[in-house]
C-alpha cells in the first residue's frame, strides 16, 4: 500500500502562486504514473497533471501553461506549482498513485482563491 500525504494548500487571491507537495512512502520511481486531482464543491473531480515514471507530462486544458507538476526523486515527492490561479482554480486537491494493479489517494489539501 501506499500511503500519500499532501501539504501546501491555503487560501490565495486571484493572480496568486501556491505550490502543492505530496509526499509519497515509498519510492515514486517504482509508480507507474503520480497525478492530481482536484475536486469543486458539486462537481465531480478531474484530472489536473500526472507525471510517469519516465517523466512525461500531461495537463488538463484549464490549467496549461499555469501549473506545472515535477518531482523529487530522491523526497520521493510530487508537485504541483500552481502560478495565475483564478477563483476557478478553488477546490480540494488530491495527490494520486498508480501503482499496478492499485491506485491510492491521499487526503487532500484545500485550495481557495478568493479575493
Amino acid at each position: 500500500q501506499v500511503h500519500l500525504v499532501e501539504s501546501g494548500g491555503g487560501l490565495v487571491q486571484p493572480g496568486g502562486s501556491l505550490r502543492l507537495s505530496c509526499v509519497a512512502s515509498e519510492n515514486i520511481v517504482s509508480i507507474n504514473h503520480m497525478a492530481w486531482h482536484r475536486q469543486a464543491p458539486g462537481k465531480q473531480r478531474e484530472l489536473v497533471a500526472a507525471i510517469t515514471r519516465s517523466g512525461g507530462r500531461n495537463y488538463a486544458d484549464s490549467v496549461k501553461g499555469r501549473f506545472t507538476i515535477s518531482r523529487d526523486t530522491a523526497k520521493n515527492t510530487v508537485y504541483l506549482q500552481m502560478n495565475s490561479l483564478k477563483p476557478e482554480d478553488t477546490a480540494v486537491y488530491y495527490c494520486y498513485a498508480d501503482r499496478y494493479p492499485a491506485g491510492y489517494w491521499g487526503q487532500g489539501t484545500q485550495v481557495t482563491v478568493s479575493s
